[in-house]
């Protein structure tokens, strides 16, 4: 069950029939965030992780399983996971795996966690400096999207999500993929982070509400076009592949920015990565230049260029080899022969991939 109002959750609850209820968050949902579930009436002991990606690791994991654990948690209890996508998805594969698998409840509070990490039963931890390298299929019981939370992001946080949204405008429709280079994500109106007390339910609306009325439509659709792909290929062996347009390079950009120990957000290395890809299109299946400039220009605009140099192209080459999808040690991209029109399983030399990567850098 997916839902755009945050009320429906004491009947989500309900309807999960638990008999002990336990809320994760992170450092920073635990202050912003958790106030509206306690306005809705929602009262359960609170487990509290780390607030970045280096926290979605086995230390984290193995904490919310010993206060589960000390919780006097059963098969019959339920998780509700408060937080971006690295709280939906340690939160998912902590439930999915205690005591065999426990239901939980995914609320995503960031514009990245609503319409890509909360979404399709994708839990997970990152390990040995690889991105989600351990984990499980594992569906929620409900994922509850309320555009509220996304008041107390900022800028690079919002733009983050929006490159997942970009990425479902591109395997989707031109339509769609033009609603989306046509709305202005970096002027909407937020609340800092060091609120306190977080966004609230009974505020009246923003100036910007129109905004975020359209913001809204735009996710539903996001999502939309991923729960299609979901419920046709749930377990990714085939027509869900699609869903990595972008990731294959930017998991190795966002992995390289972790052991450099200058972490990026998951958003900017997706962009990145489909501007990469984006290229390999144009030379592998002909897609369109025209559009690959049109998307290249709003990456850089808003996205920058990752700050890489030539001599860490082989590095970031091993670990493309290391891509779940891949067969055999065989890279298997996920490319476009047009808006919507997909290629998956496509095999690029190293040399046409360190072209990408220069048309990254210096195109």
């Amino acid at each position: 069950m997916i839902s755009y109002q945050l009320s429906v959750l004491p009947s989500a609850i309900a309807s999960a029939q638990p008999d002990r209820i336990f809320v994760l968050t992170d450092a920073n949902t635990n202050q912003l965030c958790l106030p509206l579930l306690q306005q809705l009436g929602v009262s359960a002991p609170v487990i509290t992780i780390g607030a970045s990606d280096e926290a979605k690791n086995l230390e984290s994991l193995s904490q919310v399983w010993t206060a589960l654990s000390q919780g006097g948690a059963t098969r019959h209890s339920l998780l509700v996971n408060l937080g971006g996508g690295m709280v939906t998805d340690l939160g998912g594969f902590a439930a999915s795996t205690f005591k065999r698998g426990i239901k939980y409840i995914n609320i995503p509070t960031t514009l990245l966690a609503m319409v890509d990490a909360s979404v399709g039963g994708k839990t997970g931890i990152n390990f040995c400096g690889l991105k989600n390298e351990i984990g499980v299929f594992s569906e929620s019981e409900a994922v509850i999207i309320d555009t509220a939370f996304l008041r107390t992001l900022g800028t690079h946080d919002l733009l983050s999500g929006y490159a997942e949204m970009l990425k479902h405008g591109l395997i989707s429709t031109e339509q769609h993929l033009a609603e989306l280079l046509r709305f202005d994500i970096v002027e909407l109106n937020r609340v800092q982070i060091g609120t306190v007390g977080g966004p609230d339910l009974d505020s009246d609306a923003p100036d910007n509400a129109d905004d975020y009325a359209l913001l809204g439509t735009l996710i539903a659709k996001s999502v939309g076009v991923k729960q299609d792909i979901v419920t046709q290929d749930p377990h990714e062996h085939g027509l869900r592949k699609a869903l990595n347009l972008g990731h294959t390079v930017g998991h190795a950009l966002e992995s390289t920015a972790l052991a450099q120990r200058h972490p990026v957000l998951h958003g900017y290395a997706v962009a990145w990565g489909l501007m990469c890809e984006l290229y390999l299109s144009v030379a592998k299946c002909g897609f369109p230049q025209a559009t690959l400039r049109k998307m290249a220009h709003f990456i850089v605009e808003n996205y920058g260029r990752p700050a890489i140099t030539c001599k860490q192209y082989d590095s970031l080459y091993e670990l493309m080899k290391h891509d779940k999808k891949n067969t055999a040690g065989t890279i298997n991209f996920t490319l476009l022969s047009d808006v919507g029109r997909l290629q998956l399983d496509q095999h690029c030399s190293k040399e046409l991939i360190f072209e990408a990567l220069d048309f990254l850098r210096e195109g």
